[in-house]
C-alpha cells in the first residue's frame, strides 16, 4: 500500500521526504550524519553545542562544527540562556554554511537544566522568546527552528508555557518548531503523548510542525504522520545503529518490501563509518567512536549479545576489526 506524503519545508528550504535525522548528542556528528544520507537521510542536524562552544576557537569547535557538501540541508542546533549570545553564535553558524539554525529549549539533561540551558526555558518562556527573537534578527536569510517539549513539569496539564512559546515563536517569524512528545521532567520515562502533538498541528494549521518521541521504527514514523497530522517526524534513537530507517520509511511510504541489509552490508557500513570518523578526527578517536557505535549497530545482528560481549572486549584496533571480520564475516575493505 502506497502512502502519499508530502516534502517537508522549513522556511524556504524544501526537504523531499518528511523523516529526518534528529539531533542527538553523541551520535549526530558529521561521520554519521554522512552514513545517514548514504542510506538516504534527507535532512539532518548537528549534536546540540553550546552557543559559547561555537564562538570559541579551538579544538572542541572543529570537532563538533564540521559540514560537506554531501550533507545539505543540515541545521546548526545551539543552546544557551543568553540571546545576545545566542545571536552571535547563530551569525557564526551561518557564516560557516548551515542551512538551518536550530534553537535547543528540549534537553532534559540534570547538568543543563541546571545552568538554565535546553529544557529550563520550557519555564522562562519570556528568555525563550528574546533567544528567539535575537537569533531571528542575527540571520533573517536562514531558517530557524526551535525544539521543544510539550512542558517543564509533568504535573503541567495546561502546558501554558509551551503555548506562549510555540505562539510567540511563530510570531517572531520561526519557521518550525520541533515537538518531543514528552515534558523536560519525564526525560525518555514512559509513552510520548502523540495526540498532544496532533493538538499542537490543529493549533497551528499553516505552520511547519517537526514531531518526535517513541519513533522506534520506520513504521512509526508513517504512523505518527498519518495519526497526528504533523509535517515532519525528526527519527532519534530509532536511527542510531540503523541508518537504514530512512531508506526503510521511504519503501514503506512507497508501498515497497522493506530492505534489510544483510550482514556483509552491514559490515562494509560499518568499515566506512569507522574510516570517515577517522578521517574527520584520527584513528585513535575513530576507534573510540567506532566501540561506541558498534554496540548500536549489534541492535540489528542476529547474535547480538555474543557480538556486544565481545565488543566490550575491545581495546585496540586490531581487535575490533577481529571482531567485526568474526560477527560479519571477512570481506572487502
Amino acid at each position: 500500500m502506497t502512502t502519499a506524503l508530502k516534502p517537508l519545508r522549513i522556511g524556504a528550504i524544501a526537504v523531499d521526504f518528511p523523516v529526518v535525522l534528529a539531533a542527538l548528542a553523541g551520535y549526530t556528528d558529521l561521520p554519521y550524519r554522512l552514513i545517514c544520507r548514504s542510506c538516504s537521510a534527507p535532512y539532518t542536524a548537528t549534536e546540540a553545542m553550546l552557543d559559547k562552544q561555537v564562538l570559541l576557537e579551538g579544538k572542541l569547535r572543529k570537532r563538533l562544527i564540521r559540514l560537506d557538501p554531501a550533507d545539505h540541508p543540515v541545521a546548526g542546533q545551539i543552546m544557551g540562556n543568553d540571546p545576545g549570545t545566542m545571536a552571535r553564535a547563530a551569525a557564526a553558524l551561518r557564516g560557516m554554511g548551515f542551512d538551518v539554525v536550530d534553537l535547543n529549549f528540549a534537553c532534559p539533561v540534570r547538568k543543563v537544566i541546571s545552568r538554565n540551558r535546553g529544557g529550563a526555558l520550557m519555564k522562562d518562556p519570556r528568555r525563550a522568546l528574546d533567544i528567539v527573537r535575537a537569533v531571528l534578527e542575527a540571520v533573517p536569510d536562514r531558517p530557524v527552528t526551535i525544539k521543544l517539549r510539550r512542558a517543564f513539569l509533568e504535573a503541567d496539564e495546561k502546558r501554558g508555557t509551551f503555548w506562549t512559546i510555540a505562539r510567540g515563536a511563530f510570531e517572531a517569524g520561526a519557521a518550525a518548531i520541533c515537538v518531543h512528545g514528552r515534558s523536560v521532567e519525564q526525560k525518555y520515562r514512559g509513552r510520548a503523548d502523540w495526540e498532544f502533538l496532533a493538538e499542537v498541528k490543529r493549533e497551528f494549521p499553516g505552520q511547519t510542525i517537526i514531531g518526535s518521541g517513541d519513533v522506534h521504527a520506520p513504521a512509526d514514523a508513517l504512523r505518527m504522520l498519518e495519526g497526528t497530522g504533523v509535517d515532519g517526524v525528526a527519527a532519534a534513537r530509532g536511527a542510531v545503529g540503523n541508518p537504514w530507517f530512512f531508506s526503510q520509511a521511504r519503501d514503506l511510504a512507497a508501498g515497497r518490501q522493506i530492505h534489510q541489509p544483510g550482514l556483509g552490508e552491514q559490515r562494509e557500513l560499518i568499515l566506512r563509518h569507522f574510516r570517515l570518523a577517522s578521517e574527520a578526527y584520527d584513528p585513535r578517536r575513530g576507534l573510540k567512536i567506532l566501540r561506541h557505535f558498534s554496540l548500536q549497530y549489534a541492535k540489528m545482528h542476529p547474535r547480538r549479545t555474543d557480538l556486544r560481549n565481545a565488543l566490550v572486549a575491545v581495546r585496540t584496533e586490531e581487535q575490533w576489526r577481529a571482531v567485526i571480520d568474526d560477527f560479519y564475516g571477512v570481506g572487502p575493505n
